[in-house]
Parts: structure tokens; C-alpha cells; sequence
């Protein structure tokens, strides 16, 4: 799924009436209305840097005078003292979206050099890394866009864009066979064209899916590594695969050797650290 502009400004807006209301009074009250001035984002610690690009957004939302000058782009390696971007105008827009900014920002950074880390261990093999819905309610764009920066991939977006059946769906549907054939039936009433993943938490179920067919990719939960080398095998290529269920830093490696198409790791956006950075008034 891609991100329009329109997205972005609306979370911008959002989050600015969250901080903002009727105004920065803390600003209005301390800074004169037409002092100007210079700040720089300071980084303070190593890693992937993300939410440049969005930061320009919130620097000209709040006041579209201000001027951005970019040093360091998304994606790029940060390490600490590094400046990542100078915005001059208006002291009272620049502390008014400040907090702003930095909050996007280091979450944003964190996500980003984790999955990067995440992507290079994956190197040598096919496999690619995945995020999942385990997200910030409400942040999900930009920790999915954080996510894609660091050179990983995007699952679904949400529950709108993908059909995945998951455990509770077979459960409830009373089956394997039961969920698929429901899904594919809905998919076809409905006149829709969405892709249909499903979860299997063991070989047998596997087996039913194989013999049903009509899913872009099988996810294999919880599963042991001699039960993914069973699973492949029997799979024989027929279908991507995912591997899924407390996939951490320590074995995502051993999981892609396996030959696995995909890891996906909510760890990526549930467990990560936000990056140190600061916005410092330049004298």
C-alpha cells in the first residue's frame, strides 16, 4: 500500500491538534511573534535514520514559511553528532512542532535500524522480512513506512487490504476447509479481488490447504525447523511460505536458512528502542 500525501497531512493535523488545541501558549508567551531563528536536529545515536521526508510535512504544516534544509535523507546510516537537517523562521513554529517532529522521528529511526539490522542478517538467502498489524494504534503508517525505509517489507496494511485466515477464523469456521472455501465464496459474491493468505499450526492442516488451493502464501506458525523442512517438502514450491511466531533477532537466521520465503516479526514495531535525537536552537 502506498502512502499518499493526503494520508500524511491528515495524521499531521491529528497529532498537532493532540498537542496543540488553541495554542502553544508556552511560546506564544516567551518568544516575541516575530522573532526568528535557527535550530538543527541533532543525532545522538548510530543507526538508520527515518522521517525526514515527513518531518518536512510538519515543519510546513504548522508554518509554511519555514525553511528545511536537509543534510542526512531517509534511509541513510546516522552515527552520533551527526546533524540530520536545519529549519530556520519563525522561533514559535519551530518550538511548536519540535516535539512533534523528534516523537515521529525516533520512533520512526528505531523501527528503521531494526529492520535493517533484521535485513542484514538475513543476507545470502532469499528470505525477506515482513512487519505485521502488531503496531501503535494510530501509527501504523509510519511504522509501516519505517518498516520499508529499513529495507524491509510491508504486509498487509490492515484488515481492509488482505484476507488472513488466522487460527480464531479456522477455529470459528469450524475448519481449514470450512475457511477457505468460505473465504473464496465470499470473494466471489462480493465481486472483490483481494489476496487470501491462511495460517497453519500444524501438517495436517497444511495438507487440507494443499489439496484446496486458491492462497498467495501459507504461513506456518509456531512451527519447529523440522516441521518447516516437512512443511517445504511437501509445499515442493508451490506456494511462497512465511514463517511466523516469536521470531527474534537471535533466530531469525536459522529461520530463513530453513528456505522460507518470509519471517514476519512483530518484533519490528513492538519491541524496538526509539533512536536518541534532539532539535537544538543553533545560537
Amino acid at each position: 500500500m502506498e502512502i499518499s500525501e493526503k494520508e500524511l497531512r491528515d495524521f499531521i493535523k491529528n497529532a498537532l491538534h493532540e498537542d496543540v488545541r488553541d495554542g502553544d501558549h508556552t511560546s506564544a508567551s516567551t518568544i516575541p511573534a516575530n522573532a526568528t531563528g535557527k535550530a538543527k536536529l541533532l543525532v545522538k545515536d548510530d543507526g538508520i535514520i527515518a522521517g525526514v521526508e515527513l518531518a518536512q510535512l510538519i515543519f510546513d504544516e504548522v508554518d509554511s514559511d519555514l525553511k528545511v534544509e536537509i543534510l542526512i535523507n531517509d534511509g541513510e546510516e546516522i552515527k552520533k553528532g551527526d546533524i540530520v537537517l536545519y529549519v530556520s523562521g519563525r522561533d514559535r513554529s519551530i518550538l511548536t512542532a519540535e516535539r512533534l517532529v523528534l516523537n515521529c522521528m525516533q520512533r520512526m529511526s528505531g523501527i528503521a535500524t531494526v529492520t535493517h539490522d533484521m535485513v542484514d542478517k538475513l543476507k545470502g538467502t532469499r528470505c525477506k522480512v515482513l512487519d505485521t498489524r502488531k503496531t501503535t494504534p494510530g501509527f501504523r503508517l509510519l511504522e509501516k513506512w519505517a518498516v520499508k525505509i529499513g529495507g524491509g517489507v510491508n504486509h498487509r496494511f490492515g484488515l481492509f487490504d488482505m484476507i488472513l485466515i488466522k487460527d480464531n477464523h479456522v477455529d470459528y469456521a469450524g475448519g481449514v476447509k470450512n475457511a477457505l472455501f468460505a473465504a473464496q465464496k465470499y470473494l466471489k459474491d462480493k465481486n472483490l479481488e483481494l489476496p487470501i493468505e491462511i495460517e497453519v499450526r500444524n501438517l495436517d492442516e497444511l495438507a487440507e490447504v494443499l489439496e484446496i488451493g486458491g492462497v498467495i502464501r501459507i504461513m506456518l506458525d509456531n512451527f519447529s525447523f523440522d516441521n518447516i523442512s516437512a512443511a517445504l517438502k511437501m509445499i515442493d514450491g508451490r506456494f511462497p511460505v512465511e514463517a511466523s511466531g516469536g521470531i527474534n533477532p537471535d533466530t531469525i537466521r536459522q529461520y530463513a536458512e530453513t528456505g522460507v520465503d518470509y519471517v514476519s516479526m512483530g518484533y519490528l514495531t513492538h519491541s524496538v528502542k526509539s533512536l536518541d535525537l534532539s532539535l537544538k536552537a543553533v545560537k
